[in-house]
């Protein structure tokens, strides 16, 4: 059963004003997650999520998650139709199952959806070639709802580098264009995937913060898709913020017992950023999975050319399933983190920087 929030309660901007008792006074509930308001700045939501599973996942206390909308390994025309189909699947899946879902479009949205015992859905695409090299389509996307969209995936593009390129380029010329568009329409600008490179030119042209939503510290581990600690800085001194994802790889080779590793990668970065800073941004699916042939095919299907078996379980066992929040909560104030700064990672940092930059 989905456990009801007894609470009245006025913005959510004003209460972060006032400080987070104030915020946790307002209403009462069972846990801290259920009491404090959280949002996940990068995951998954899927049509094949069962109805239990979309209640206990409301009921774990979860208020908002940024879904990206389409595979964003496409370019050219091919990207534009994949974009403005993700759009309408999600659309459609919200129009069905409004029980659970609200769409979002404005900061606001987050407690209308809060209140309503749903959960508030933004709108992200994981590439910018859905744009092409037509500044317009920002406006289209927009248009549609969409509220967020990162630079680069993997790989080069007309506006920057990804990651796994050994030879990109930084931000180009297009792409210090496209960082003034998204700036000027308000659609939040995400560093996920970009090579440290593009993410630092776009950090210093940006003139709205920006976010890494999903990525971990390369400090810790020299992954491909880990940022620096110089790039980290550089995020919070412009305003914006560091989202650390539980992607298990990102982390560790080892599968058991090794969610600790998460943990640290949080800590590290409010070491490096400051507590205002970061945020959880999971990328991760909320069924309660098992690594069995079914489940693998699955991923293949999804993954392409970018499955290797040996990264694989990518979820940490004890954040697997809809209730990952509780424990991360949990997790972290053993470890000494005072609620005051787990409300601040959990869902005030966010808040903040949407209210700024999508309003």
């Amino acid at each position: 059963m989905i456990t009801r929030r007894d609470f009245s309660m006025g913005s959510l901007a004003g209460a972060a004003a006032l400080g987070s008792s104030s915020l946790q006074s307002a209403f009462s509930a069972d846990t801290p997650t259920q009491s404090s308001l959280v949002i996940d700045a990068m995951g998954e939501v899927r049509e094949v999520y069962t109805d239990s599973l979309c209640r206990e996942m409301i009921d774990s206390g979860i208020n908002s998650i940024t879904v990206t909308l389409c595979d964003p390994k496409s370019f050219e025309a091919e990207a534009y139709a994949w974009a403005i189909d993700g759009v309408l699947a999600y659309d459609k899946l919200i129009d069905q199952e409004p029980n659970y879902w609200m769409k979002a479009t404005r900061v606001a949205d987050i407690q209308t959806a809060r209140d309503q015992g749903r959960i508030a859905l933004f709108y992200l695409f994981q590439n910018s070639t859905q744009f092409g090299k037509e500044l317009d389509n920002i406006d289209v996307f927009y248009g549609l709802g969409v509220r967020s969209s990162q630079i680069t995936y993997n790989f080069q593009n007309w506006a920057g580098a990804g990651c796994n390129e050994t030879n990109g380029s930084g931000l180009t010329i297009f792409g210090q264009q496209l960082v003034e568009k998204m700036n000027d329409v308000g659609m939040l600008i995400d560093l996920s995937h970009a090579n440290m490179r593009t993410m630092a030119d776009t950090i210093e042209a940006s003139s709205a913060p920006v976010i890494i939503s999903h990525s971990c510290c390369k400090a810790l581990n020299d992954h491909n898709r880990n940022t620096t600690d110089e790039n980290i800085r550089a995020v919070a001194d412009k305003g914006g913020l560091f989202g650390v994802t539980q992607m298990r790889p990102f982390m560790t080779l080892q599968v058991d017992n090794a969610v600790h590793y998460y943990y640290q990668h949080i800590e590290h970065a409010i070491n490096v950023a400051g507590i205002e800073h970061v945020c959880i941004g999971s990328d991760r699916d909320h069924r309660r999975l098992k690594l069995n042939e079914e489940y693998l095919a699955e991923l293949k299907a999804e993954e392409g050319a970018n499955f290797v078996r040996e990264e694989w379980p990518l979820y940490f066992e004890e954040l697997n399933g809809p209730r990952r929040m509780e424990t991360i909560w949990e997790g972290l104030a053993k470890r000494g983190m005072k609620t005051s700064d787990l409300e601040k990672l959990f869902g005030l940092n966010l808040h903040r920087l949407y209210t700024e930059v999508i309003g």
